[in-house]
């Protein structure tokens, strides 16, 4: 079915036929057995860059697209790995949970964290280790029931294929306004919760990519909103320590509902997070899970048929990661460096004529509104494209229309691109240069 673009004013127009496909070669023949399975709106950018020359060797090119933090040594922040030592013994399987020691570590992180005058506090049971963000988020998918599930818009675009590929639950969307902020009322939710009969909730806090922030009294309300309604909610906190709107001094704010759960065992409440984005060691493909016991025993089976378990070796390697001295310093020069980065972005794209209708208090990424740039530039996908004539990538807005299984015939957010602050200072800076040629060369 054609997608049709629906504008923030509700007008509707035909989507655009030349559109690129998420698959580059819809025409052939499938083999027989198998469905089309599209690539993720990053993915996808990156697949179409290298076919015009990008690799991350050559420096001609900016990526804005990516959705990795820079990997290198900030000013102030600990020593990063560069030598691993493996134990012998850790060529064997891990357990499906992950090693006991590092699940208590992940446990003891939090109590001191966000916990310390809570009576109820985590321990290794309530701590699954996978193989990164998205082997835990599919874990949990395979876990849920005959449910309805609901999930935003605009959200982080892998959600599309993890909430279509299991049929056990029904995704219901939730629309987000920029009117808002691309937040969501606490009476809203609430009539979600009941009118539509939601019996858990998926949300990445802070949001990719809007990068708007659920946090204090909000966030305390939504935990006892899942605690009374009993509807779970899974957040997804990979960038929970992007936040800028805090202290520029001292410890740092971090946000996570860990911080308002009462009784471990008994609050609906699931975090994701790992080492992606807050330790910026995204190859490493190490995450974890805190929920109630008894969720971490359901995902464990679901863990032993999906994916085995996580790597062994490295799980001893990142225990010193997780100290907490070590995570605020980390975090500390993460801020300083990333709020930086946001700033001086916010002000070259205001120059350029690009909107921010929410400026973004967490994640590295800027959801930008390209409506008043000229004509074919206010697409997000001719926005991307033209920008590969310059060697600059982003990614285009449709994409966060996390839309399973495209039940819905319309499509939002073509206006609209992401863009990231993720890679380091020069790149931005290099990046943001090719985007103003890009929109001079459409303005003369």
């Amino acid at each position: 079915m054609t997608q049709n673009a629906i504008h923030q004013n509700g007008k509707v127009e035909p989507a655009n036929e030349t559109q690129p496909q998420p698959f580059e070669q819809q025409a052939e023949e499938p083999i027989p057995g198998f469905r089309r399975v599209p690539r993720t709106g990053v993915i996808y950018v990156m697949h179409r860059a290298t076919a015009q020359g990008f690799s991350y060797d050559n420096e001609a090119w900016a990526n804005l697209g990516q959705g990795s933090p820079e990997v290198g040594a900030l000013a102030g922040a600990p020593d990063r790995i560069e030598e691993l030592t493996i134990d012998p013994n850790r060529h064997e399987y891990s357990p499906v949970t992950g090693q006991i020691e590092l699940r208590q570590k992940v446990a003891d992180l939090y109590n001191e964290l966000y916990r310390t005058n809570k009576s109820s506090r985590y321990t290794y049971e309530n701590v699954s280790i996978a193989g990164g963000g998205r082997v835990a988020l599919t874990r949990l998918a395979a876990a849920l029931g005959n449910i309805n599930m609901g999930h935003f818009l605009p959200d982080y675009t892998a959600y599309e294929e993890l909430l279509s590929i299991f049929k056990a639950f029904i995704p219901i969307p939730i629309l987000l306004d920029p009117e808002l902020r691309y937040q969501a009322p606490l009476s809203h939710l609430k009539k979600e919760i009941l009118g539509r009969g939601l019996k858990a909730l998926l949300v990445s806090n802070p949001c990719n990519p809007t990068g708007q922030v659920v946090e204090g009294a909000q966030l305390r309300q939504w935990v006892e909103m899942a605690r009374e309604y009993r509807c779970s909610i899974i957040f997804d906190e990979f960038y929970s320590h992007y936040i800028y709107n805090g202290p520029t001094h001292g410890h740092p704010k971090m946000v996570s509902a860990a911080e308002y759960v009462d009784d471990v065992n008994k609050d609906p409440v699931v975090i994701v997070d790992g080492l992606t984005k807050n330790w910026r060691y995204p190859g490493w493909r190490i995450s974890w899970t805190l929920a109630p016991k008894q969720v971490i025993n359901t995902i464990a089976s679901a863990g032993s048929f999906l994916d085995g378990g996580a790597n062994n070796p490295f799980q001893r390697q990142i225990l010193d990661l997780l100290n907490p001295d070590h995570v605020i310093a980390e975090t500390v020069a993460t801020q300083h460096s990333f709020r930086q980065k946001r700033d001086y972005m916010l002000k070259r794209l205001h120059q350029m004529g690009i909107m921010v209708e929410a400026e973004p208090t967490g994640t590295f990424y800027v959801w930008a509104n390209l409506e008043r740039l000229p004509e074919p530039l206010n697409d997000g996908m001719a926005f991307f494209e033209a920008g590969l004539e310059e060697k600059v990538i982003s990614v285009p807005g449709v994409f966060f229309d996390v839309n399973p299984e495209k039940r819905r015939s319309y499509g939002r957010y073509r206006s609209y691109a992401r863009i990231s602050f993720g890679p380091p200072l020069e790149t931005l800076e290099r990046g943001l240069d090719a985007m103003e040629r890009v929109i001079t060369k459409h303005q003369s």
